[in-house]
């Protein structure tokens, strides 16, 4: 039996099931949108971030797989400066919505990483009960320049964590590029050389403070390997970031939000492609799922068990992940489908269209 976790508009899900049999076994916060949710594997907790509104942004964590669950603190910008450069920062600092969280090293089992919109990134070295905004990277000046892409407000929505080095941390910021530390946040170094930005003026293109990563994943057993799906196509990078290779796109198209990768095998990883760029569906209306097992040389597509007529979907960022036996992919849309592939995305079983809209997944190990 595996268990599934589906972040949503109206919740969190309990997804568990085995093969092509699938059930939701419970539901959490009803009602309330919850925009990520975070197993730590050091210790399985789950931690689930609601987006509330006008009540704000909240943190829930829970120590027995959701039977109860407890209130933390979210992250939270300090007071903005009234003088200096960061005075003319046109940003809100008000944490508007956790984007992402990630855990620690083996050897930090109290460190969580949170990244956000605006894009800040936060650290917790307590499990969550305090965090602390990652100042070196949020008050750079190259930060002023980043930009919204599709929402008001640049947003960072992939923390990596070196499991070699906890002090090196890879994060994406959409749309300002990829940014590295390995002295644990005390300073940081763009990284996104290889990249290019069509939607910028032809000057401008290759400006890695100008890129739009969509997601940034990374293969566990060889870290130096990262996949990237940006808004203009496909990435992988061999040597921890330091340069990007763009990936010919396999059809029908390179754009798309979703990633996913072996945390074993550095020459395999999954993506949706989907229409670009006002469209944002699956292309001619029919889903499909590519995956690479040489590295991006040639691709697979599968569209066994997907909808292959007016399929109005979208995947979204955290919205295609790999389950720990490294065969089962779950994958969702931002219109309530949930379809589960037991052999490594070849052919999907249909869980449900009726969910509401899904932001993130990920698997209970």
């Amino acid at each position: 039996m595996q268990t599934l976790l589906v972040a949503s508009r109206k919740g969190l899900f309990v997804v568990r099931g085995q093969g092509a049999l699938w059930d939701i076994s419970a539901h959490h916060f009803a009602g309330d949108p919850v925009s990520q949710v975070m197993v730590d594997p050091r210790n399985g907790h789950w931690y689930a971030a609601l987006r509330l509104g006008h009540f704000g942004v909240k943190l829930r964590k829970s120590a027995d797989q959701g039977a109860h669950w407890t209130e933390l603190n979210a992250p939270a910008f300090p007071v903005k400066p009234q003088d200096g450069p960061m005075a003319e920062d046109s940003t809100p600092w008000n944490v508007e919505m956790i984007w992402c969280l990630a855990a620690g090293s083996a050897g930090q089992a109290n460190t969580l990483w949170a990244g956000c919109m605006p894009a800040g990134l936060f650290k917790s070295e307590d499990a969550g009960q305090s965090w602390a905004l990652n100042r070196a990277l949020w008050e750079n000046p190259k930060r002023l320049d980043w930009l919204g892409g599709g929402n008001d407000f640049p947003g960072m929505h992939s923390v990596l964590v070196d499991p070699r080095n906890p002090d090196h941390i890879t994060v994406a910021v959409s749309c300002g590029g990829v940014w590295q530390t390995t002295d644990g946040g005390c300073s940081w170094l763009l990284s996104a050389d290889g990249m290019k930005a069509d939607y910028m003026p032809p000057e401008s293109a290759h400006d890695p403070n100008a890129q739009d990563p969509h997601r940034m994943v990374q293969c566990a057993a060889q870290p130096d390997v990262l996949w990237l799906q940006h808004h203009c196509g496909l990435y992988r990078s061999t040597n921890a970031g330091q340069h990007w290779q763009g990936i010919a796109a396999p059809a029908p198209s390179g754009f798309g939000f979703a990633v996913a990768c072996d945390p074993l095998d550095p020459l395999r990883a999954w993506f949706v492609p989907a229409q670009a760029d006002t469209h944002r569906y699956a292309v001619d209306g029919k889903m499909v799922v590519n995956r690479t097992d040489d590295g991006g040389v040639s691709f697979k597509t599968f569209t066994r068990g997907l909808p292959q007529a007016h399929a109005y979907h979208l995947v979204y960022r955290h919205c295609l992940e790999l389950a720990p036996d490294r065969n089962t992919l779950a994958m969702s849309s931002t219109t309530g489908g949930l379809w589960i592939s037991p052999d490594a995305g070849e052919q999907w079983h249909g869980v449900s269209r009726d969910l509401p809209p899904v932001a993130a997944l990920t698997w209970v190990a």
